[in-house]
């Protein structure tokens, strides 16, 4: 157990070097300063040994709340017990993840009682999902004479783990489509005879397509009557996030595959809203997560777990496996969303062979996220040699993207062409479309 002189004892050593200053004149003053200070020392290692077990009895323990949010702030308490006869003069220091953003102090100084407790708390912001260790908590107290101060970690490590932030899908979602988003599209649909499944029937009225007149109902009510469709509910929507070396790119302080995950998450959002099913597939070289559609506070737990510690590898994305395994273990037709990047040929090259494996039976939707606004950069004239090089870098860029989406587009899949900004917008926006037009 170590031990650091405490401020009163180094204040007594440097008295007792006063009588040195006249030590000159009168030689006697240091015999009597070393005996002096012979007998500090003494006293405080006399005080070491009587105070070295005055922490023995001291408990602590720390707890973080339920699960922690990226992003989100949250209060860590730390409760200390004193089970001993004597008050502690204590000074902490608690040990948080270097990975988490330190908001108020961690440490401070307090006296606790015998037999007494007390609780101290401070915040702290995860940066990144992922498992995170919070270490023991340093304690220093003060010895019997005040001599010394008692050095010591008690308590035990504690193990966290760091989520996507739900909370910040939800708001791209409600930012992106507004509160009542869904129930508008539901209305939209309805006065267009748009969807496909049906809801009732009503009169007819001036305007509606006669393909959606119920002849059978007509004739019986003798009046023209209109069936009326609403947006199918139940429907599978599967979000399939590349985590390989393409989406690692840092765009504001964080990794594509970061911005896509949580608008991964706010289409799930949008989905449960809907009514329909949400699953999904986390894949690199190989198939990384996988949770099968479904619906319920559950599925989202499930999603939850299974991206608190996803992050992109420096490894190519295999297309072809991703998609072969969602066709063997999706029967049902399902919209699938592939967030990823296309920023050379054989990548484009491999996607493009892949479709296949998931048209005609699903409704693929490649979102491929950008850097950042290509356009921007090439829409100004260059001003020197590095310019013009780096705007036909650029050129180069969007004409290999714009060839892969088209040819996407051919095969019957959907696509965008984003940057991380205008993701979550878009993406939300495309799904919308989908349900408005049947064509699920």
């Amino acid at each position: 157990m170590p031990a650091t002189p405490s401020p009163l004892l180094m204040a007594l050593l440097l008295v007792g070097l006063l009588p040195l200053a006249f030590a000159a004149d009168l030689p006697y003053l240091r015999g009597v300063t070393l005996i002096f200070d012979l007998l500090v020392v003494t006293a405080a290692a006399v005080d070491f040994v009587l105070s070295r077990r005055m922490l023995d009895d001291l408990r602590s323990e720390r707890e973080t709340g339920p699960r922690l949010a990226v992003g989100e702030s949250r209060e860590v308490r730390l409760s200390f017990e004193n089970l001993g006869d004597s008050a502690l003069r204590l000074t902490i220091r608690d040990e948080y993840p270097p990975e988490m953003r330190l908001d108020t102090a961690r440490e401070t100084a307090f006296t606790l009682p015998a037999k007494g407790t007390a609780l101290f708390s401070y915040r702290v912001t995860p940066t990144r999902q992922g498992g995170y260790v919070f270490g023991r908590t340093a304690v220093r107290c003060l010895s019997r004479l005040r001599l010394v101060t008692i050095q010591r970690t008690v308590g035990e490590e504690s193990l966290c783990e760091v989520f996507p932030n739900l909370g910040r899908a939800r708001a791209l979602e409600l930012g992106a489509l507004g509160a009542q988003s869904f129930v508008a599209v539901q209305r939209r649909a309805a006065r267009r005879g748009e969807g496909r499944e049906f809801e009732s029937l009503r009169d007819y009225v001036l305007g509606d397509e006669l393909r959606h007149i119920s002849w059978t109902a007509t004739a019986r009510r003798s009046k023209l009557t209109t069936r009326q469709y609403q947006i199918e509910r139940d429907q599978n929507v599967i979000v399939a996030l590349d985590a390989g070396r393409m989406m690692t790119g840092v765009i504001d302080d964080e990794t594509k595959f970061e911005t896509a995950l949580h608008a991964g998450l706010a289409l799930m959002s949008a989905a449960a809203r809907a009514g329909d099913n949400f699953g999904l597939v986390l894949f690199g070289r190989n198939i990384r997560k996988y949770v099968p559609p479904g619906k319920g506070v559950s599925q989202f737990d499930a999603v939850l777990e299974a991206l608190y510690d996803a992050e992109p590898e420096p490894v190519e994305p295999s297309y072809a496996r991703a998609f072969k395994f969602i066709a063997a273990n999706t029967k049902r037709r399902s919209f699938i969303a592939v967030m990823t990047d296309l920023v050379d040929k054989d990548s484009s090259k491999e996607l493009i062979a892949s479709m296949k494996l998931l048209r005609p039976r699903h409704l693929p939707l490649v979102a491929a996220v950008a850097d950042r606004d290509l356009s921007a950069v090439v829409s100004e004239a260059p001003e020197d040699a590095r310019q013009m090089f780096v705007q036909s870098a650029a050129q180069e860029v969007i004409r290999q993207r714009e060839a892969a989406l088209r040819v996407i587009e051919t095969q019957g899949g959907l696509t965008l062409d984003v940057t991380t900004r205008t993701l979550a917008l878009n993406l939300l926006q495309k799904y919308l479309k989908v349900k408005e037009r049947g064509l699920l």
